[in-house]
Parts: C-alpha cells; sequence; structure tokens
C-alpha cells in the first residue's frame, strides 16, 4: 500500500522561510517523478514544482522561480520543497505527489500526471 505524508507547513511571516517534507513508502522511489501541488481556498489546485527521478531536471511554476527549490533523497525516500521569501499569496495547502513517469512533463504539472497523493500541509504566511 503506497503511503505520501506530507509534514513542515505553519505559519510565517511574509518574507520568512520553511522546508517542507514529503515521505512516500510502498513504492520504489527512485523509479518516479515527484511533484508539490497546492491549493488556495476557492482555488484550483496548481503545480508548483516537479523534480525527475534522479533529481537531474526540476520545473518550478513562475510565481516561485528563484524563491522555492525542489529536492528529493532516494536513499531516504524523501521529498523537499524550499520555501523561501514567502508571501502571503503563497497560503495554501501543499501536497506532495507521486507522477506516472520518471521524468516531469513540461513545465507545467497538471493533477492528472500524479497517482498518488498525500493528505497535505498548511501554509500560512502574514503579512
Amino acid at each position: 500500500q503506497v503511503q505520501v505524508v506530507e509534514s513542515g507547513g505553519g505559519l510565517v511571516q511574509a518574507g520568512g522561510s520553511l522546508k517542507l517534507s514529503c515521505t512516500a513508502s510502498g513504492l520504489t522511489f527512485d523509479n518516479y517523478a515527484m511533484g508539490w501541488f497546492r491549493q488556495a481556498p476557492g482555488k484550483e489546485r496548481e503545480g508548483v514544482s516537479c523534480i525527475s527521478r534522479l533529481g537531474g531536471s526540476t520545473t518550478y511554476v513562475n510565481s516561485v522561480k528563484g524563491r522555492f527549490t525542489i529536492s528529493r533523497d532516494n536513499a531516504k525516500k524523501t521529498l523537499y520543497l524550499q520555501m523561501n521569501n514567502l508571501q502571503p499569496e503563497d497560503t495554501a495547502v501543499y501536497y506532495c505527489a507521486v507522477g506516472r513517469r520518471n521524468y516531469c512533463s513540461g513545465s507545467s504539472q497538471e493533477p492528472n500526471d500524479y497517482t498518488y497523493w498525500g493528505q497535505g500541509t498548511q501554509v500560512t504566511v502574514s503579512s
């Protein structure tokens, strides 16, 4: 049984930083690309970032480029999202997801490209 669990969310002031983590069990972690999505109240789920199975390729939504960094440790079966210079518009529930393929399909991430999802972790940025 595949389990995906996020952690690391919280409340931070604008300009602050958080690092999200995601562990995935029940699958061969390094066979799959991994992604981060977020969903703010009243908005659709948005693809934030993706990393290929060995970490050699990454993509980011334009709004987080230069502020967020995705990485993975395949030995620990863990995905990370380092978020710097957080802004109130980054407030959302952040989800980790397992890709259907071992690469990131294009510059924009679609939920249908992913199979297994975590329960989400809340990130709140105050102004």
